[in-house]
């Protein structure tokens, strides 16, 4: 059975001692780069089936790092590491297309736990986007989603959804005016072994809001239901 790799991106040595450690006890390879620039590269060469992305990096962030691989459409998953925990930094990370976000210093176990979680939901992912994708598209007031081609459009002009926003967006859409917990979706788009945070939800549908509705402190499409979770439309 192939071994899944895990790539890091970080340019503090400290920090690959550690990683490499925990990764290679957990039965994963490795693989790793010391700067921006040079992780673009050691991404194409090693395609690894994990990414942790250090925030301050020289010559490129790991947020320009991470939003140059999702422009060319890896799904790959990716954890952003960051000294940083406030929710400002999380949201900058989100929009990137990050799948999940660890604040220094971490311990071992709450890695391997996320690595084992995210590597889980990947494998599954392809089979519940078919479920999803059932039909080919779907339409409400002037919103477009056409599950297959992974796009969405606004009075006819296509939306820059990450691949993340797009799949609330279209899970969402599959079923209008059901009501989700912030639980439900966090098992949904990032697998039921998650264990990341219920705000990282919020995160996600306040930019959703941000692309998709006129006035986002007025939604129509995506609605809070106060106390339970949020719902599209109406049935």
């Amino acid at each position: 059975m192939k071994k899944s790799k895990i790539m890091l991106a970080d340019d503090e040595e400290s920090i690959r001692v550690v990683v490499e450690h925990i990764v290679t006890e957990d039965g994963y390879e490795f693989c790793y780069a010391s700067d921006g620039a040079e992780a673009l590269e050691v991404f194409e060469k090693e395609k690894p089936d994990l990414l942790i992305l250090d925030v301050m990096m020289p010559k490129l962030n790991g947020f320009d790092v991470c939003t140059e691989i999702r422009k060319k459409g890896s799904n790959v998953p990716i954890i952003i590491l960051s000294a940083k925990g406030d929710i400002v930094d999380k949201s900058v990370g989100f929009k990137a297309g990050a799948d999940d976000y660890l604040v220094k210093p971490f311990s071992s176990l709450e890695l391997s736990l996320r690595i084992e979680a995210l590597l889980r939901r990947a494998e599954h992912h392809t089979g519940t986007m078919e479920n999803v994708e059932k039909r080919d598209s779907f339409k409400y007031g002037e919103l477009e989603i056409f599950y297959n081609r992974y796009e969405v459009r606004l009075r006819g002009e296509p939306v820059d959804l990450t691949p993340k926003e797009f799949q609330i967006l279209a899970y969402m859409t599959s079923h209008p005016g059901e009501v989700f917990t912030r639980e439900q979706l966090l098992s949904y788009v990032w697998g039921e072994d998650y264990i990341g945070e219920l705000t990282s939800i919020a995160v996600f549908v306040r930019k959703i809001r941000q692309k998709i509705e006129d006035d986002p402190s007025k939604p129509k499409y995506l609605q809070t239901v106060w106390g339970i979770g949020y719902k599209f439309g109406e049935k």
